[in-house]
């Protein structure tokens, strides 16, 4: 009796292992816990972890541009000038080298005054010219020169001036006497030199209590 109670109960345990190794393991044999066509369930934190598929990450250029603007607000652009030779420039960049401050020089040219220049145009001629000239010497003019070359040939010069005011007395004295006379400004290309500053607001400098050269200004440039 024992012998077969034994016997019942391992053929019940061989058919239930046997179940269990048919039906308990799909991973074994290649099944899915899910129907075909059916895409498989992620947790939320599994998402997160992983960065979507053909989509690369999106840098943020906030910061970036945070960064530009303060460089921009930390600095101040100046032209100083202008000197009147390259010493007053050496001298004025040596005034203000310091932390916080980026210098460069640079050379321009510039058109100036140079006189004032009082004259009787030409009348035409060489002739008419030396016949203008006599006509001076009768009416006691004096201190003239009749031009003999150059775009103002046969003009006659009475007189080259830097203060204008003694160009148009002259002018005056000889229009008493009864002769048109003019007056031409005269200009010349002269040098002038600039000392660009980039400055640190945080600098404050203040480049008038350095630079002592006279007629020096300043005015906003760009920046380089």
């Amino acid at each position: 009796m024992f012998l077969r109670l034994l016997f019942v109960l391992l053929v019940a345990l061989n058919i239930a292992v046997g179940a269990w190794l048919m039906l308990g393991q799909d991973d074994a044999h290649g099944r899915s816990v899910t129907d075909p066509g059916v895409p498989m369930l992620h947790l939320l934190s599994e998402q997160s972890a992983a960065p979507v598929a053909g989509r690369p990450p999106v840098a943020s250029t906030a910061p970036a541009q945070a960064a530009s603007a303060a460089v921009a607000l930390e600095t101040r652009c100046l032209a100083i000038g202008p000197f009147g030779t390259p010493q007053d420039l050496r001298t004025a960049r040596g005034a203000l080298a310091g932390p916080g401050v980026r210098m460069r020089s640079r050379q321009e040219q510039a058109t100036e005054t140079g006189a004032w220049w009082v004259y009787l145009p030409a009348p035409g001629t060489r002739a008419q010219a030396l016949a203008l000239a006599r006509r001076l010497d009768a009416a006691h003019v004096g201190d003239y020169f009749v031009m003999s070359s150059g775009d103002q040939s046969n003009a006659i010069s009475l007189g080259l001036f830097k203060d204008p005011a003694n160009a148009r007395k002259r002018r005056d004295e000889v229009a008493a006497a009864g002769f048109a006379a003019q007056i031409q400004e005269r200009t010349e290309q002269v040098p002038e030199y600039w000392l660009d500053l980039v400055v640190a607001d945080g600098a404050r400098l203040d480049w008038r209590g350095r630079v002592r050269t006279a007629g020096v200004g300043s005015h906003s440039t760009s920046c380089f």
